[in-house]
Parts: structure tokens; C-alpha cells; sequence
């Protein structure tokens, strides 16, 4: 999974990582963007199934 997410990711960690350090940055961003990946898909199912449907709105949507 190297594509322009993956490389963007492993090439600018959020600080927190830098602290503590990766062995491959490049492998660490490949694992964390499939979780977000199956996280994003699994809660796009919930909301098809929801009963009643789940309303989806920005913030600036939902402050008016």
C-alpha cells in the first residue's frame, strides 16, 4: 500500500511520533492509514444500517 497518503504521512509525522521513533516511518504510516481505512469503513456501514438514519452534517451546517 504506497501511494501519495502513505508517502505524505511517513514523510511528515505528527510530533508525538517523532518523539518517540520509528524503525520504518514508512511502514508505521502503511499500518495507520489501513486502520483509519477499516475505522472509516466500518462506521460508513453503521450509518447505512442506523435506525433511524444517522443525519450527516458539517459543523458549519449544524451551528446554523
Amino acid at each position: 500500500m504506497t501511494d501519495d497518503r502513505t508517502q505524505a504521512r511517513a514523510e511528515y509525522p505528527l510530533p508525538e511520533e517523532e518523539r518517540v521513533g520509528s524503525d520504518d516511518f514508512q511502514e508505521q504510516a502503511e499500518a495507520i492509514l489501513l486502520e483509519s481505512d477499516i475505522r472509516e469503513g466500518e462506521a460508513e456501514a453503521n450509518v447505512r444500517g442506523a435506525d433511524p438514519p444517522v443525519e450527516r452534517r458539517t459543523s458549519e451546517e449544524a451551528a446554523e
